[in-house]
């Protein structure tokens, strides 16, 4: 029988339920895949920061409910994107928890930009149709009108933190380890983007491997709430080399919480509305959240 593959996410629990066996004990026979995606920006023959209009949503597409090359019987993005392909019947989502990230929209330190509002008209790299595309909407619509909200298509995490960092675009959304990285690097926080991750399984999982899973990161996710000094280490090879020795990862907080919750039909629904109100998807689909969705 093949190994349940999981697909880390820049965060300690799996490497927690890894490291003091909770996977084990949980009777998971399991595999954790490769390292993240650490792809530096991607310019012209000018040298000119590129748009990449393909992100979370078109992987999970391309891998019919697995993210990213091969396989990965368990993986995550933000819950605007899951619930999206989860209506459309690409994978299963997770209803039985989710994952809250810390993100924000950052500038250089030497900014004029001082507050949400200076943003207005400005361009802010994110990731197409991935959580950063929908999170800085989301964090920015308090502050000024739609048509003022700029965004700029930048590829994967890592790649925007180029951007910024080099000055490409004056500001990027970022979250999770990227944003801990940034925040350490100096980069100015304007307005947080904090949002709501959630877990995808593609056809032919087993549910009950999905749920031994969720038992052991639910003890690793108390193992980090009681002491996370002891695990902060992995955080260093979730980085890319051109930025680990700019950190101190010793310094950064736990990042990404597991919350043992329900994702609802009303939370579900709710997110649907959202999505399409925004015109951020073509079509609108005919779901079924008892279909849709599983635990």
């Amino acid at each position: 029988m093949a190994k349940f593959i999981i697909q880390p996410h820049g965060r300690l629990q799996e490497m927690v339920a890894h490291e003091l066996g909770f996977f084990t004990d949980e009777g998971l026979d399991y595999e954790l895949s490769g390292g993240g995606a650490g792809q530096a920006k991607t310019v012209d023959d000018s040298g000119k920061a590129t748009e990449i209009k393909s992100g979370a949503y078109q992987s999970y597409e391309a891998g019919k409910g697995n993210k990213g090359q091969g396989r990965s019987d368990i993986s995550c993005a933000c819950h605007w994107t899951v619930n999206n392909a989860a209506a459309n019947s690409i994978g299963t989502m997770v209803g039985s928890a989710y994952v809250v990230t810390p993100g924000g929209i950052v500038v250089p330190e030497d900014s004029p930009i001082r507050t949400p509002e200076d943003l207005a008209g400005q361009e802010i790299a994110v990731g197409y149709q991935s959580g950063s595309h929908y999170s800085t909407i989301q964090a920015l619509e308090p502050f000024m009108a739609h048509e003022d909200i700029k965004l700029k298509f930048m590829g994967l995490p890592w790649q925007r933190v180029d951007v910024v960092a080099d000055g490409d675009l004056p500001a990027s959304s970022l979250w999770g380890i990227t944003y801990q990285v940034a925040e350490q690097m100096g980069l100015r926080k304007i307005a947080d983007c904090s949002f709501m991750i959630t877990f995808m399984f593609p056809e032919g999982v087993e549910q009950a491997d999905v749920e031994k899973y969720l038992a052991a990161c639910k003890r690793a996710q108390q193992e980090v709430d009681l002491r996370p000094e002891p695990y902060k280490h992995y955080f260093a090879d979730m980085i890319p080399e051109r930025y680990r020795d700019k950190v101190d990862v010793r310094r950064f907080s736990v990042g990404e919480r597991i919350v043992f919750l329900p994702y609802t039909q009303e939370t579900f629904d709710r997110t649907q509305e959202w999505i399409h109100q925004r015109d951020i998807f073509d079509a609108v689909p005919d779901y079924d959240y008892n279909m849709a969705v599983a635990g």
